[in-house]
C-alpha cells in the first residue's frame, strides 16, 4: 500500500455543518482546557495557544465559538481541534466525529500538500498498527521465549502485556520488512522510523593495477539473508574502494540506498501512543549483552506522526483517571509507568526519560494541574526531577515529590514492597519547595555563612520560576526560616534576580469607545445565522404575526439611516451588514484583528436577552448620537466667516430642529426625515 492508497474518504459541507451542530464546543474544548463558567453562556480558561497566567480564553456555549483576548486566536470547534492537535481540517473533522461516535463520509482537502501530509500520517498510523501486531505475534513464538522470560521477571502478567500491547522484535533484520512490504511500499517504510539503511557506492574500473587479482575482492552490497548488524559490518570493512577480479581499481560512480533492515532487533517493544490511543512510535529494550547491540533503550526517531516533545507515555490510558482524581503521577520510564499502572494507580504517565518540555506540560495541564513527581532518587534522577519541576512550576502546577529509598525506582519498589507501600508513599509526598529546601540543606550545610550562601544560590533559580509574586514572597519567608537567613535580605535578592512577569489581559483598542447601543446592534446583526438555523435566545413580540427578527430590523435601521457612520464600530457593522445568507459564522467574516476581538468580546458577554424593545431602544440611542453629531456640525458651520443671510438662517433653523428632536425622543425619526 502506498500513501495514495491510504487516502481518507471525502466529506461534504452538509456533514461538516451537521457535525458542528452535534459537537458541544464546551465539551470538546474541555478535553484540552480546564473551563470554568463565567456567565450564562460563557466559559473561560487558560489559553492553550500561548503562555498566560490569567484566563483570557473564552468559549461561548450557544454560539459555539472560542476566542482568546490575549493572543487573538478565534474560531469554531473545527479550527480549535485543528490548531491544538496540529492537524489538517479534514483530520479535525474526523477526530471530532470519532469523539462523538459519528460515522465519517468522504473528506476533501484544501490543497494537494495538505492532502499528501494527511495521507502520509494516516498511512504511517497503519504501518505502526501492523507493526504492533507483528511484534505481538513474535512475542508468542518460540523465538520470543527470552522476551517472555524478561517480562515475567519484571512482574508483568498476560493482562498487562496485552493492555500495553508489548511485543518482541526478532533478531532478524528483515522479517518485519518482508511482512510490511506486502501492504506498504518501501518509501513509506523509510518514513516510518522503523527501519535503517546504508548508502552504498557502486564502482566502475578506472585503471589497471599491479595488485594481486582478488586480493581485495569484496562487496558492500548486503546479501538478502544477512542480518542487520552483520550487514552493517559488511558495509564498513574497508574505507578503500574495492577492486575487480582483474586487479583494476574501481572508481565510485554513483550512490544508491541499500536494502532497508529493522531498526529494532532482539528487543522487547513498548508501543508509544498519542492521547487518542493511536500507536505512533516504539521504545525497544535490548535483550542482548553484546556491546555491539546498541543502547539499552532505543527509541523511534521523530517522524510526521511522532514528536517526543509532544507525547506523554500512557496518557491515552490515564487521562480519564487523571480527570476523575484531579492529579497525575509522573514517572520517568515506561517500565515504571506500566508497573505503577498495573498496581492499580491508573493516573500514571511517563516522560520516557526525556527532559520535560513546555508542550508536555501544557498537554498534561489539560487534564489536571496537580501532579506527584516520582523520578529516580539518584544524582542524575534528582537533576531530572528538578528540571521537570521547574517546567511544571512555570506552568503553575501544584507539585508534590515522592522520594523513594535509595536504590528503588517505582517499578522495583512496588515489586519488593507492594502497592500498599506505594500508596503510603503517595500519601506522604512532599511539597515541591520542601523537597528542594531539604536537598539544599543536605548538599550545603547551613551552619556556616558560606553554606547558607551556597544553599540560597542553589534555591534562587527555582524561586525565580514561580510566576506569582505572592507565592514567591511566601517562599522567601519559609526559606529564610529554614536556612536561618534574614527574610528582608532574601526578598532583596529576589528583587534583583527575579524575572518580571506580566499577564495583563489585552483589550480591543476600540472596545472602550463602544456604546451599549452599538453592542446591541452588533449582537442583532450577528444573529442572522441563528435565525436561519432556528437557534438563539430571541424573543417574539407578543401578538405579532411574524417572529421577531433582530438581524433584519437592525439591517433596515442601519442601511436606511446610516446610523453607524462615524462610530468606532463602523467597520465591524459594515462587515456584518455585507454578510450574505451563506455566511456560516460571523467570526469568519473578513475584518481586522481589532474587529474580530471586539466582536468576540461583545458576543461573549451577551447577558441581556435580545427583545424588540431592547433593539428599538438601541436604534433610538444611535439616532440621538447621530443627531448630536449633526448639531455639532451645524454649530461649527455657523462660526464660519462669510456666511450669507440665507445660509445663516437655514443653519439656525436646522439647529433648532435638531435641539427639539434631542429633547423629545419621539421626534428622532421625524427630524431625520426632515433633513
Amino acid at each position: 500500500m502506498n500513501v495514495e492508497q491510504c487516502a481518507p474518504p471525502m466529506t461534504s459541507d452538509n456533514f461538516k455543518e451537521t457535525l458542528k451542530q452535534q459537537a458541544d464546543i464546551v465539551r470538546i474544548v474541555g478535553d484540552y482546557v480546564k473551563l470554568k463558567k463565567a456567565g450564562a453562556q460563557n466559559f473561560s480558561g487558560l489559553c492553550p495557544f500561548h503562555d498566560e497566567k490569567t484566563p483570557s480564553f473564552s468559549v461561548h456555549a450557544t454560539r459555539q465559538f472560542y476566542h482568546c483576548f490575549g493572543c487573538g486566536a478565534s474560531g469554531d470547534v473545527f479550527s480549535f481541534v485543528q490548531k491544538v492537535e496540529n492537524i489538517t481540517f479534514p483530520e479535525a473533522v474526523r477526530l471530532i466525529a470519532q469523539k462523538l461516535g459519528v460515522p465519517m463520509p468522504k473528506v476533501s482537502f484544501s490543497s494537494p500538500q495538505e492532502a499528501h501530509e494527511a495521507k502520509l500520517r494516516m498511512a504511517l498510523l497503519d504501518v505502526h498498527e501492523r507493526a504492533v501486531a507483528f511484534f505481538q505475534e513474535c512475542l508468542k513464538r518460540p523465538e520470543g521465549a527470552n522476551a517472555r522470560e524478561y517480562l515475567k521477571s519484571r512482574g508483568l502478567d498476560q493482562e498487562t502485556i496485552a493492555r500495553f500491547r508489548i511485543g518482541y522484535a526478532p533478531d532478524s533484520g528483515f522479517l518485519l520488512r518482508d511482512a510490511l512490504r506486502r501492504e506498504f511500499d518501501e518509501e513509506l517504510l523509510r518514513e516510518s522510523g522503523l527501519f535503517s539503511w546504508k548508502e552504498a557506492a557502486s564502482y566502475e574500473p578506472r585503471a589497471a593495477s599491479n595488485q594481486r587479482p582478488g586480493a581485495d575482492d569484496r562487496t558492500t552490497e548486503m546479501s538478502a539473508g544477512a542480518s542487520g548488524p552483520k550487514a552493517e559490518q559488511q558495509t564498513t570493512t574497508s574505507d578503500q574502494p574495492p577492486r575487480d577480479g582483474g586487479g583494476s581499481k574501481l572508481e565510485a560512480r554513483s550512490s544508491k540506498p541499500e536494502a532497508i533492515y529493522s531498526k529494532f532487533r532482539n528487543r522487547v517493544l513498548f508501543p508509544i501512543a498519542n492521547d487518542q490511543g493511536k500507536v505512533i512510535a516504539f521504545t525497544g529494550r535490548t535483550l542482548s549483552t553484546d556491546e555491539k547491540s546498541g543502547p539499552k533503550y532505543l527509541n523511534s526517531p521523530e517522524t510526521p506522526i511522532y514528536s517526543k516533545s509532544r507525547v506523554l507515555f500512557n496518557l491515552d490510558h490515564a487521562k480519564e483517571a487523571i480527570r476523575k482524581l484531579d492529579y497525575s503521577i509522573l514517572v520517568e520510564g515506561q517500565m515504571d509507568c506500566i508497573s505503577v499502572y498495573a498496581a492499580g494507580f491508573h493516573n500514571v504517565i511517563a516522560s520516557s526519560g526525556t527532559a520535560f518540555t513546555e508542550l508536555q506540560a501544557k498537554l498534561l495541564g489539560r487534564f489536571s494541574k496537580n501532579v506527584i513527581v516520582n523520578f529516580d532518587p539518584d544524582t542524575a534522577g534528582a537533576r531530572a526531577t528538578e528540571r521537570t519541576l521547574g517546567r511544571l512550576v512555570e506552568e503553575e502546577f501544584n507539585i508534590r515529590v515522592i522520594t523513594l529509598e535509595t536504590g528503588f525506582d517505582p517499578d522495583l519498589f512496588i515489586r519488593r514492597k507492594g502497592k500498599d507501600a506505594y500508596a503510603d508513599a503517595l500519601k506522604h509526598s512532599q511539597k515541591y519547595f520542601d523537597y528542594l529546601i531539604d536537598r539544599a540543606r543536605a548538599q550545603f550545610p547551613v551552619r556556616s555563612p558560606e553554606g547558607k550562601v551556597k544553599a540560597l544560590n542553589h534555591l534562587l533559580p527555582h524561586i525565580q520560576r514561580v510566576p506569582s509574586r505572592i507565592v514567591r514572597d511566601e517562599l522567601a519567608m519559609e526559606i529564610s526560616q529554614k536556612l536561618g537567613i534574614d527574610s528582608s535580605m532574601l526578598r532583596q535578592e529576589l528583587k534583583h534576580a527575579a524575572v518580571t512577569r506580566s499577564t495583563a489581559q489585552l483589550k480591543a483598542p476600540a472596545e472602550a469607545q463602544i456604546t451599549g447601543a452599538e453592542r446591541v446592534l452588533i449582537r442583532a446583526l450577528a444573529s442572522a445565522n441563528q435565525m436561519q438555523s432556528g437557534e438563539g435566545r430571541l424573543s417574539a413580540r407578543d401578538g405579532a404575526e411574524e417572529g421577531f427578527d433582530p438581524a433584519r430590523q437592525a439591517q433596515y435601521a442601519l442601511q436606511s439611516e446610516h446610523l453607524h457612520e462615524g462610530l468606532a464600530s463602523q467597520s465591524l457593522m459594515e462587515a456584518l451588514l455585507g454578510a450574505g445568507p451563506e455566511t456560516p459564522d460571523p467570526m469568519e467574516l473578513p475584518k481586522t484583528e481589532d474587529d474580530r476581538r471586539l466582536l468576540a468580546s461583545i458576543l461573549m458577554h451577551e447577558e441581556e436577552e435580545l427583545t424588540p424593545e431592547t433593539l428599538e431602544g438601541a436604534v433610538r440611542a444611535l439616532r440621538r448620537i447621530h443627531l448630536r453629531r449633526r448639531l455639532e456640525v451645524s454649530q461649527r458651520q455657523l462660526l464660519r466667516p462669510g456666511l450669507s443671510m440665507d445660509e445663516r438662517q437655514a443653519l439656525l433653523q436646522e439647529k433648532v430642529r435638531l435641539k427639539r428632536a434631542l429633547m423629545d425622543p419621539g421626534l428622532d425619526e421625524k427630524a431625520d426625515q426632515a433633513s
